[in-house]
C-alpha cells in the first residue's frame, strides 16, 4: 500500500513515515503542498494524510485541487486547530477523516486503516483466500491449512501484493513500486531474496508450491492444479 504524507514539520513527518514505514507501508513524502500535488497527480495512492498549514499550497487548497481533478484518494487531515468550524472546513473541502495534533501514532494507523476499508468496501475483501492460504487484510493475519504463519511488515505487504494479483504475474519492477519505494535499484535482489524468505514460510511444509516464478517476466501467486 503507498501513501502520500504532505507535512512541513521534519520531526512529525519522520515519526509518521517511519512508524508507517515499518508496519510495511510505502510512505512518500512532501515537505510543501506544491510537492504534494505534483505527487498526487503522478501516483496513484491509496490514501494521503495532509497538514492544513503548509507552505507553497495551503492544505485545504491542496485537498480542493485534488478533488477538482477527480483525485479520490482518501484523505486524513493533520492540523492543530481544534474548532469544530475548522474541522467543518476540512471535511468540507474534500477531506475524509480529521485528526487534531499532537496524536498517537497507533489512532492514526487505525484511522488509516478504516478509511482505506471504507473507500474500497464495494469492491475489496475483508480476506483473501488461495487454496488453503488465508490472509486476514484487517487483522493482518495468515494461515495456511489452519496454521499460523507469523510474518513481517514487509513480508506480508508482499504476500498481500501478490494476493491481490493472484493468478496475474507480477514483474520485480511493479513490486518494488508497491511494497518498497521509487529509491531502490532495480538491480538490487532485494526482491529475489524476499520472496525466497517468504516461500519459505507459506510453503515449507505444506506440499504445494504457491508462489511461481515465470522467467523474465516476474512471480504470480496461484495455485498449480
Amino acid at each position: 500500500m503507498r501513501l502520500l504524507l504532505v507535512e512541513d514539520d521534519p520531526k512529525i513527518a519522520t515519526f509518521v513515515s517511519k512508524g508507517l514505514t515499518q508496519e510495511g507501508f510505502v510512505v512518500d513524502h512532501a515537505g510543501d503542498g506544491l510537492v504534494g500535488l505534483s505527487l498526487a497527480l503522478h501516483t496513484a495512492y491509496d490514501a494521503a494524510v495532509i497538514d492544513l498549514m503548509l507552505p507553497g499550497l495551503d492544505g485545504l487548497s491542496l485537498i480542493d485541487e485534488l478533488r477538482q481533478r477527480r483525485i479520490k484518494v482518501p484523505v486524513i487531515i493533520l492540523s492543530a486547530r481544534r474548532s469544530v468550524d475548522e474541522r467543518v472546513a476540512g471535511l468540507q473541502a474534500g477531506g475524509d477523516d480529521y485528526l487534531t495534533k499532537p496524536f498517537a501514532f497507533s489512532e492514526l494507523l487505525a484511522r488509516i486503516q478504516a478509511l482505506m476499508r471504507r473507500a474500497t468496501s464495494a469492491a475489496e475483501p475483508t480476506g483473501i483466500t488461495i487454496g488453503d492460504l488465508h490472509i486476514d487484510l484487517r487483522a493482518r493475519i495468515v494461515t495456511r491449512a489452519g496454521n499460523r504463519i507469523n510474518l513481517q511488515p514487509r513480508e506480508f505487504a508482499l504476500l498481500e501484493y501478490l494476493a491481490r494479483n493472484a493468478g496475474r504475474v507480477v514483474s520485480k519492477v511493479m513490486i518494488i513500486e508497491h511494497v518498497w519505494d521509487y529509491d531502490f535499484d532495480p538491480q538490487t535482489n532485494i526482491v529475489e531474496s524476499r520472496i525466497c524468505r517468504l516461500r519459505e514460510k507459506i510453503e515449507a511444509g505444506f506440499g504445494s508450491p504457491l508462489i511461481h516464478t515465470v522467467r523474465g517476466m516476474g512471480y504470480v501467486l496461484r495455485v498449480e492444479s
